[in-house]
């Protein structure tokens, strides 16, 4: 099958995210700029072309965009090299034309944000930000319609044992994917966070879900081996789940991606089982970012040797890297 070209980003470009519905491109550069791409047929591959460009940061790079989930509108969340958060939202004021606007900024003079990602509650949508002290942040949205009102609901460290709270570590990176439930359905809120750090307690992924009858977030489940736990992560990527018993969760180290299946049943102390079901290697560096399609089935990988890897299982539970992707010049 020949590759074809559907975007042409600038030369700049440090980082790029597609919405949910896969129609709307957002790519930040080395310039601070958030450009947005649209496709003149939406429901078409056809290509994209730019509509919009907003100066997100006068003096900073843009390193990741985050969609806020589509029942909240075109908006968008950056963090930019300063460790700065800020929401952009598309709207039209009065009879103008649509343009991007800032609904919210963020910056923390002792920490920096890694990354931010969001999760819709039965009551309402989070955002957890993970930062460079080692802690987390949850947010609650406090008015659907307001993306300016966001509440500090929880702030913790990425530890199971209290008495194992740390003093500032050295972090270089942070991950957190949600449980990427369906809205509207009944699960819990649960998430997965790892950090790249200098703290061995700090670093292995740990499932941290909400307890209501506690107003409370609490460790379900540990991502790692016995011998593995004190190693640096630098991604996980939670799966979407259509019908199995068991959630699926990749984590990258420098051994490799693992892929655990995690059970739905907790034990008598509140903790999940948790199985490695495989490892997966191939990439000649670190993975940087992971991502799963719609089925759960596919895990797409990439990395600092520029390639990205297709991972597939098949209905035994097999892995295998289905395909390898190599960036070509244009």
């Amino acid at each position: 099958m020949a590759a074809k070209s559907m975007a042409t980003l600038d030369s700049g470009t440090t980082c790029s995210s597609w919405n949910y519905s896969g129609h709307r491109l957002a790519a930040g550069s080395i310039d601070g700029t958030l450009s947005v791409y649209d496709s003149p047929v939406p429901s078409s591959s056809s290509s994209f072309t730019r509509t919009s460009k907003v100066r997100v940061s006068e003096k900073s790079s843009l390193v990741k965009i985050v969609w806020l989930p589509s029942e909240y509108g075109d908006a968008v969340a950056c963090i930019c090299e300063d460790g700065s958060l800020s929401i952009w939202e598309e709207v039209s004021e009065d009879t103008n034309a649509l343009e991007w606007k800032l609904c919210k900024s963020m910056l923390n003079k002792s920490s920096q944000v890694l990354d931010v990602q969001f999760g819709v509650s039965r009551k309402s949508l989070k955002m957890v930000a993970a930062y460079s002290d080692g802690f987390l942040r949850v947010f609650e949205l406090l008015n659907p319609l307001e993306l300016k009102n966001w509440q500090l609901q929880a702030e913790f460290q990425n530890v199971i044992d209290s008495l194992s709270a740390l003093g500032k570590p050295s972090t270089m990176s942070g991950s957190v994917s949600w449980n990427p439930v369906r809205s509207g359905e009944q699960e819990p809120s649960c998430f997965v966070l790892a950090f790249n750090s200098d703290s061995p307690h700090l670093n292995s992924s740990k499932i941290w879900e909400f307890d209501e009858a506690h107003n409370r977030w609490l460790a379900v489940a540990e991502l790692a081996s016995p011998e593995d736990k004190g190693d640096p992560v630098y991604a996980v990527s939670w799966a979407p789940n259509i019908g199995r018993p068991y959630e699926v969760v990749a984590v990258a180290t420098h051994k490799g991606i693992g892929i655990w299946q995690v059970g739905l049943a907790p034990d008598l102390d509140g903790r999940l089982p948790v199985k490695k079901a495989a490892s997966l290697s191939g990439h000649q560096g670190e993975v940087w970012q992971m991502e799963w399609d719609m089925s759960g089935m596919t895990l797409a990988s990439t990395g600092s040797d520029g390639m990205v890897r297709l991972w597939q299982s098949n209905l035994n539970g097999e892995w295998h890297e289905q395909a390898t992707l190599e960036p070509v010049a244009s």
